[in-house]
Order: structure tokens, then sequence, then C-alpha cells
């Protein structure tokens, strides 16, 4: 779904604000400094250069969006652990987008300090679009160097890595810089529309929310005879917690952030909640869970019910429901978005490519000097999955605060493959027995 090519809303007109805020300027050839100020209109004249950071499937959907969303954009950097990956990603994205793709072979960096490599190349706007655990550690970089940033979500693992994001995100606003979050469905027209009337009250006083995430298995790529256990780990990235964070953190975040969504992203004061592995029993499934089940409470009594699976043969769901003194308002991820009760509505508006308004979203504040930050939202639903999976894997009741200060690292900074964790070492959490550090 990344990669199929849409036809591109009509770009928001901002060269009249930009051509008032007066022309910059640029060396259009340097590669050693961002060209632009943020804050500070941009003429469409003004070439955008963008790096890549991760040139996975997600990655790639990611840069394929972004060079659709502006006429004077290029990608000229990126950066990867694994040259086939960026190989892939440049092939595909020069079939795509010709000229705009301008990546000679200095500026394919791979490794794991590849990233600021890209950073340090010379652009304006970065897609950070890696392995969950190297997020904070990116995010802080692109902003130390002052750049607008695409950011996949999660942008964390566990509690260290989101103080750092939470961190990294106030600085950001200082510096008026964007930052888009790969929460996509905040970019959904329809879902836009419904959570508005939420918020304005058209179910009353929200009483519960239930949410689910349950879908199918997801793919294990099969080790190639020249690989080491590192790289299959990281190949794999998905089955380990310490990279992933588990799949309620890495997967079914979206589910809780329409939670957090419909809550005024207020975040809840508990969770408990369990969860297992009840099909994955195979070690190459790394030491991930297969369900979880939380439930979360709000200041005001409100809870917030959370369903989680990624087993095969199974009923699907992926959906929120929330229940109010007036009224039911369901959204589902495709289909469905209706309220009943004291203010009926159902959605009958414009659909939209949630994927690439993410973008043309992103490139219209740069190009008219308006930031837009989704950063703080976006910690917050991170660290709501990280506080439900911290309750399902020791089996007790999680607060907020013990969530946000707790020292538990689920692995360590990778710097080169030596530091990489021995797979064979990594256990599967077991409540009543893993303990809450």
């Amino acid at each position: 779904m990344d990669m199929n090519l849409q036809n591109r809303r009509e770009f928001l007109k901002v060269s009249g604000l930009a051509a008032a805020g007066g022309m910059l300027a640029i060396n259009a050839c340097s590669t050693t400094a961002p060209a632009i100020v943020a804050g500070t209109p941009v003429s469409p004249e003004v070439k955008l250069k963008v790096g890549l950071i991760g040139c996975g499937g997600r990655g790639t959907g990611a840069a394929n969006q972004a060079l659709n969303a502006d006429p004077n954009v290029e990608l000229i950097a990126v950066a990867d652990i694994f040259r086939d990956k960026a190989d892939s990603a440049l092939e595909l994205l020069g079939m795509r987008h010709g000229e705009k793709v301008n990546v000679p072979e200095e500026r394919v960096f791979i490794g794991f300090d590849a990233y600021q490599k890209v950073i340090d190349s010379g652009i304006d706007v970065v897609l950070l679009a890696g392995p969950s655990s190297f997020r904070p550690k990116h995010l802080e970089a692109a902003v130390d160097a002052n750049l607008h940033v695409f950011c996949e979500k999660p942008v964390a693992v566990d509690a260290p890595g989101a103080r750092r994001v939470f961190e990294a995100v106030r600085r950001s606003k200082e510096a008026n810089l964007s930052i888009v979050s790969g929460f996509c469905w905040r970019y959904h027209y329809p879902k836009r529309a419904f959570y508005d009337r939420v918020l304005d009250g058209a179910v009353g006083d929200i009483r519960a929310i239930y949410n689910t995430y349950n879908t199918g298995a997801a793919r294990v790529v099969e080790s190639n005879t020249g690989w080491t256990p590192a790289q299959h780990q990281l190949r794999n990235w998905i089955y380990y917690n310490w990279i992933s964070g588990d799949h309620i953190v890495e997967q079914a975040v979206h589910s809780l952030d329409f939670m957090s969504w419909a809550m005024g992203d207020e975040m809840p004061v508990s969770a408990v909640g369990s969860g297992g592995r009840q099909v994955r029993v195979d070690p190459i499934y790394g030491n991930i869970y297969d369900h979880f089940a939380i439930t979360y409470e709000y200041a005001n009594g409100a809870k917030g019910f959370h369903f989680s699976r990624q087993q095969p043969n199974c009923e699907n769901s992926y959906k929120a429901e929330i229940f109010g003194s007036d009224g039911i308002a369901r959204a589902f991820a495709s289909g469905e978005h209706s309220i009943r009760g004291r203010r009926n509505w159902d959605y009958e508006g414009e659909e939209n490519q949630m994927y690439q308004t993410q973008h043309d979203e992103l490139f219209a504040s740069i190009r008219s000097g308006m930031p837009i930050n989704d950063g703080e939202f976006m910690a917050k639903s991170t660290l709501i999955g990280i506080m439900g999976r911290m309750a399902a894997y020791t089996g007790r009741k999680v607060t907020y605060e013990m969530a946000l200060n707790s020292s538990e690292a689920l692995g360590p900074e990778i710097n080169d493959w030596s530091m990489v964790p021995d797979a064979d070492l990594l256990q599967v959490a077991m409540p009543g027995v893993t303990p809450f550090v």
C-alpha cells in the first residue's frame, strides 16, 4: 500500500505567503548545511533536499510520498544498515521519480553510523523510518541539526527512549521545526471529522473506549546462508522486543492512538493487563508476545479496553468504539465512521490517501513557514503502548508515573554489529515473575 502511486492532492497554495516573507538566500549546491531557516517562508523556487534513514518498505513508501508532495524537492541521501535495502529503495524510487532522486554513490551510507552521515549531508528534511529502538537517537540528531522531520511510529521502545523523545520534541518546538508523525490516521479525513465531533461532545462524557488491533501473523524473513545471527535479528526486528517494543508498541499502538485522540491526548493514570504467546512457540519468533489485553484507567474514571493479537486464522478487528453519556461512536480502520445517540452522524465526506496527506501537509508547512509539530502526541501514544506492555509483562498495575520514570532499557544502544544481543539469551517475559524496573 505504501508504494502505490497516488494522484497527489492539489498542493496547498503557499507561494503567495512565501513571497510575502521574502526570498531566502541559498546555495543550491551546498551539501553541508540546511539551506532554509525554520519558521521562515520558503519560496517555491527553493529546492528542498530530503534524506531517508531506513530503506525498508515503510521508508521507501515515505520517500515516495515526500517526492510526490512538492514539485521542487529531491532525495539526495539515504541510510540503512543493509546495502541491498538501500539499493532496492533507490531503484524503485528512481523508476517513479527520475531526476528527483539525486543520490550518487557517495551519498549512499551503510552502517549503524549512516544516519548521522545523512543528517550531515546538507538536507532540509529527514525521513526517520528505521527500526523503532533507533528512533530516539535519530530524532535527537535531526533536531540538533535543525531539520524538519517525518518520524515513523512508534518513537521509542522503552521509557528512557520516550523521555529522550519528549526532550527532543521540546527543543524542536523552540526551533520552529515541523515534525509529522507516522500516526497516519491523524491525517485521515474521515477520522479527523469523527474525532472533531467526539471531542466537541457528540457522545457526551466519555465513559469507556474499546479499541482493537487483531490481525494475522507477520512474516518471518528466512535466513540467508551468508547472514550472521545478528543480521538475522535485524532483518526480523519486529520479533525482538529490544528493537520493536513488542507488537503492542510497534503495531497496535495505532489503536491506542485512537483511544488517546478521543481523550484529548490525556495520559491514563494506570494500566493493568495480560498477554502471552499462544501461537509463537518457535524460537524463530524471537521473544515477543502474540496477544495483549490491557485495561487503562483515566483520572475521570473512564476506562480504555485494548485488545491486540497477531495470530493466523482468527477473527480480525481494527477499530475504536467510544461509549459516552449521550451516545456511541464507532470508527473502523476502513469503513464505518458513525455516531448514534443525541447527535446522530455518519461520515459522507471525501476520502483521502492519508500517507500522502501526511507529506503534503509537512511540506506545505515548511513552505509557509508555519510549522506543524506532532511530537507531543506521538510520544504520549508511544508511552501508552509501553505502559501496557509493562503491565502485561509484569502482571502488575502500572501507573503513569511508574511508566514514565522507569529505568528499564530493553536493549543496549547499538553502534556496531558486535553489540547486538545474543538471540539465544533473550527471554520471554513471564507475568508474576518478570519484575517491574
